[in-house]
């Protein structure tokens, strides 16, 4: 396994620039994901990494190796399609002996690494299976032996389970991550399912128009997101716009149209002053329903509820708009048009963030 740098990398098509200037390091054994809305440029990074876009400048390392010229083929990378790209007229052995084939590898050696990538996709006993006999979960595991079987440095997915239906998404997530750690690759997956990132990743880069908007784990970018934009696309949040009356102890008190609320920033290059206007963010989860004096409080009207077994969720009018709260653990359940309900939300569960 190797590190994997992209230093300073602008990619133009044209007149539109869809990197600008993005730099990231990868660690050695790392599963890291890059994700953002569509056109954001999260697949020609991972195209300029595999090879298969050239930067118009900056560099790409393997290692202490610079690759940023050199052709795919001699990258020792491997990339899974969202597509799969397999072979319908070979079987399963087949598909994934091809890249040891170009290679020129012996056949006694394809052989054995063959049923090795099979076995570590737990699809030993089914290389003679046609394509067409396969599930799309079993299609994306012989995508990902194919990948394996030449032994890559460098693992590249690019939105490998958008094809899936939902349970097997979940399934599959499990086995990929299984899969880059036990065979100690260093990975790269592009995605735009913020809740596959979350589940898998060591850490990830939300990107933005070309840019690196937030890089870290996901624990950190969903609790202390630094824009608007990483706290609206990692998971949901409430966003409350204020105006900054007070700073003190690590803490910005804001007044908004249900009131002053009082939160905490987390981006450390930017400190509001009195008088900012600022957007507060607050994760459904982090207002709770309760009667009792609490941090925090504001009042509204239950709008719609929604009863899923683990959870409720509620939908509230208030004067800072509307607010979207999950519940895990309710004291009362809350009825539709229930009036002068009281949320709190404690003060380092609010996030505040620049206008």
């Amino acid at each position: 396994m190797e590190p994997i740098r992209a230093d300073n990398i602008i990619k133009k098509f044209g007149t539109v620039t869809a990197l600008d200037g993005v730099s990231v390091e990868v660690e050695a054994g790392e599963l890291f994901f890059l994700l953002g809305a569509s056109g954001c440029g999260k697949t020609t990074l991972l195209r300029c990494i595999a090879g298969l876009e050239t930067p118009t400048s900056g560099r790409i390392l393997f290692g202490e190796k610079e690759v940023t010229s050199l052709p795919p083929h001699k990258r020792e990378a491997a990339m899974v399609f969202q597509s799969y790209a397999l072979w319908p007229h070979l079987n399963v052995e087949r598909n994934v002996a091809f890249g040891l084939e170009e290679r020129k590898v012996s056949k006694s050696e394809i052989q054995r690494r063959v049923g090795e990538a099979l076995e570590l996709v737990h699809l030993s006993g089914m290389g003679d299976r046609g394509i067409d006999q396969l599930s799309g979960g079993q299609q994306q595991r012989v995508a990902l032996a194919r990948a394996l079987v030449v032994r890559p440095k460098c693992l590249l997915l690019d939105e490998p389970l958008s094809n899936l239906d939902a349970k097997l998404r979940i399934e599959m997530r499990r086995e990929i991550r299984r899969i880059v750690k036990e065979g100690g690759l260093t990975a790269i997956y592009v995605t735009h399912d913020q809740e596959e990132a979350l589940a898998m990743a060591d850490r990830m880069a939300i990107m933005k128009a070309g840019r690196i908007e937030q890089l870290g784990r996901p624990e950190e970018v969903y609790r202390d997101p630094h824009s608007s934009y990483v706290a609206g696309f990692i998971g949901e949040t409430n966003l409350i716009k204020g105006k900054v009356l007070d700073i003190r102890d690590g803490f910005v008190k804001a007044e908004t149209a249900a009131g002053p609320l009082v939160g905490r920033c987390t981006d450390a290059n930017w400190t509001p002053a009195i008088g900012d206007q600022v957007t507060l963010s607050v994760r459904p989860e982090a207002w709770t329903i309760d009667t009792a004096i609490g941090e925090n409080p504001i009042e509204g009207t239950i709008v719609d509820r929604s009863y899923l077994g683990q959870c409720i969720q509620y939908d509230l009018s208030t004067p800072a708009g509307n607010q979207h709260v999950v519940e895990l653990n309710p004291h009362r359940i809350h009825e539709t048009g229930e009036n002068q309900v009281r949320l709190h939300a404690r003060h380092s569960d609010v996030i505040v963030l620049k206008d």
